[in-house]
């Protein structure tokens, strides 16, 4: 899994443990997913908004990721069905990295229940649900006016998006010093400087080949 899927899982390891529970279910990876785009308990996702509330969903008191104590949990086999179903729309989208939205789009793939048979009771069905992740990974991805064009602080994903480079190349240059980087005071999130980004671009001469 992508890097920027690694704080959603952990989230859904965090409902489970909330509950007891010792398998994370394919519910508490929607909730974690919705959760990480919703504001103020709404989930904008293209054309529709999504109430936590009425999904049950306690979005004031969201678990909180890495401090649940033991036991461990392990992946149900309806989650692992779904991440290899989200793995296999990732390569039909001809891209290489799953993402957050592949996630997403792989539950409109089954059969609805829990979460997604809530949804479908509101009216939102399959088409719906992907034609609204469309939309929505088109308006966080867009080239121009995005966050991973005028943000002034980028993630490593987001630095090697605005590159055009590979996210490892990103880090490498972190870890030789040749980009200087900063780290979220308590937690391992990196984030770039969007001149010093800037700074690692040169004019190419005349003779030097394209």
């Amino acid at each position: 899994m992508e890097d920027t899927l690694t704080p959603i899982l952990r989230v859904a390891i965090a409902f489970a443990k909330g509950r007891n529970g010792n398998e994370v279910y394919a519910d508490d990876v929607l909730a974690a997913c919705l959760l990480s785009v919703s504001r103020f308990g709404i989930a904008s996702l293209g054309g529709l908004l999504i109430d936590m509330e009425a999904l049950g969903i306690d979005w004031m008191n969201p678990p909180a990721a890495g401090e649940q104590p033991q036991p461990k949990v392990a992946y149900s086999d309806c989650t692992v069905a779904l991440l290899d179903r989200a793995a296999a729309i990732c390569r039909a989208d001809h891209l290489t990295h799953v993402r957050i939205a592949h996630v997403m789009v792989a539950f409109a793939s089954a059969k609805p229940e829990g979460l997604m048979a809530k949804l479908a009771d509101q009216g939102i069905d399959s088409a719906a649900w992907r034609a609204a992740i469309v939309s929505f990974e088109a308006s966080s991805a867009a080239p121009a006016g995005n966050a991973a064009t005028s943000a002034s602080y980028l993630s490593p994903e987001q630095a090697a998006e605005f590159l055009g480079v590979h996210h490892q190349t990103i880090r490498g240059y972190i870890r030789n010093g040749k980009l200087p980087a900063l780290r979220i005071a308590g937690e391992r999130a990196v984030r770039i400087r969007r001149e010093n980004l800037e700074r690692l671009l040169e004019p190419l001469a005349a003779s030097e080949p394209e």
